[in-house]
């Protein structure tokens, strides 16, 4: 995916470790929707009503983004998680999309924007909504999947996440060809996207209970040979064995006995860091 950013602050930009150390002038150009986050903290940091009344009016024009700014002010207001206040501006940018090709081009030119924040809110837009299909749902959030920037990638899976859980079956039958995929964050997605736990999100009650559901997706990716796939994968079990520690270390027994390689070793050791073999 093409992002843009202004190179004269972006170039080589560090992100910073604290909201403290955030230069002035690159939370100016974050609000303006002109730059990307770099760490975590500058995420966090961000105004999403402030980037809203930006970024958006070239968009949606300026009644539209005033409505989208409106919703991530109250959502602040009243005292929302990170989390959920971009649920909340996804879900009111969703109502400025529009049809036709009005809808289109303003969805192609959300999921270009400079500002990674934007484009994590076109995710939530296009994979809501009542009455879309799971299929269709995955195929709309796969571009944001596959993101340069970790936080579009973070935001995606948490976008679609609630729609996965009340198809749980489904989803991992839908999922597990993106297994298969060259690209590290697609395969990655299928695992993060499906976690019984995950961070910040509903937990999945029927994963928790039934951890060997997620095989069709865990098994291909047992040893991945990247390890922000396999950091996920041993995620994934870390989770499962806070409910069913007894399968989560007979499947680390037996991926030890099938697979000798390093790959795997890894995910085994960080499936089980909470339970011991």
């Amino acid at each position: 995916m093409n992002t843009r950013s202004n190179g004269r602050v972006q170039a080589a930009r560090r992100g910073a470790s604290s909201r403290a150390a955030i230069p002035a002038q690159v939370l100016r150009e974050l609000h303006a929707g002109r730059i990307e986050t770099r760490s975590l903290v500058e995420w966090l940091a961000l105004d999403l009503a402030r980037l809203a009344a930006s970024a958006l009016p070239r968009i949606l024009g300026a009644d539209g983004a005033k409505r989208v700014a409106s919703a991530a002010r109250a959502s602040a207001a009243a005292k929302h998680g990170i989390a959920q206040r971009t649920r909340v501006t996804g879900a009111a940018l969703a109502a400025e999309l529009g049809g036709g090709r009005e809808r289109t081009r303003r969805i192609g030119a959300l999921s270009e924007h400079s500002s990674d924040s934007v484009r994590g809110w076109c995710a939530f837009a296009v994979a809501g909504g009542d009455g879309i299909p799971l299929e269709e749902r995955l195929a709309r959030v796969r571009p944001f999947a596959a993101d340069a920037h970790f936080g579009v990638r973070e935001l995606a899976w948490m976008a679609i996440r609630p729609a996965l859980a009340v198809e749980i079956e489904r989803a991992i039958a839908l999922l597990a060809p993106w297994c298969d995929a060259p690209e590290a964050s697609l395969r990655r997605f299928a695992s993060e996207s499906t976690r019984p736990r995950g961070v910040w999100c509903a937990h999945i009650v029927r994963l928790k209970a039934e951890p060997a559901l997620g095989s069709p997706i865990l098994e291909p990716l047992r040893a991945d040979p990247d390890k922000y796939v396999r950091d996920s994968v041993g995620n994934w079990l870390n989770d499962a064995a806070k409910d069913r520690p007894d399968w989560v270390r007979g499947t680390c027994a037996r991926w030890t006995r099938e697979s000798e390689g390093a790959e795997t070793a890894y995910v085994v050791k960080r499936a089980l860091r909470s339970v011991g073999a």
